[in-house]
């Protein structure tokens, strides 16, 4: 099961439901999820991990951690799995929290 521009990516179990990385099984994203809905939420998931490792308070660390959830859970990673459920609910799943995560103020920044 490879990615788009010939990249395999890491392995997988033989189901699809699980990347294999240096021994250890994680739950593979949502193959379904379509491209608009899966690359914000990428994108999310990407920043908040960044800002985890630059960012020494505890509080805002932990706001950053929040954001990690709701995008893999947007993304089928975490929460209830994506095999046990039917297209419409994992859709609907992800659009929900990456428009909470598109609602709520990142970390670190004040409100306007």
């Amino acid at each position: 099961m490879g990615r788009p521009g010939g990249d395999e990516g890491p392995e997988r179990t033989p189901d699809g439901r699980y990347i294999v990385v240096r021994g250890r099984r994680w739950r593979a994203t949502d193959p379904e999820l379509p491209d608009e809905v899966a690359d914000p939420l990428r994108s999310e998931l990407g920043r908040a991990r960044s800002a985890i490792g630059r960012t020494e308070d505890a509080e805002e660390v932990r706001a950053w951690r929040d954001r990690v959830q709701l995008a893999k859970e947007g993304l089928g990673e975490r929460g209830d799995a994506w095999w046990e459920m039917g297209p419409a609910d994992r859709a609907e799943r992800a659009r929900e929290r990456l428009d909470r995560l598109r609602s709520t103020d990142v970390p670190g920044r004040s409100a306007p």
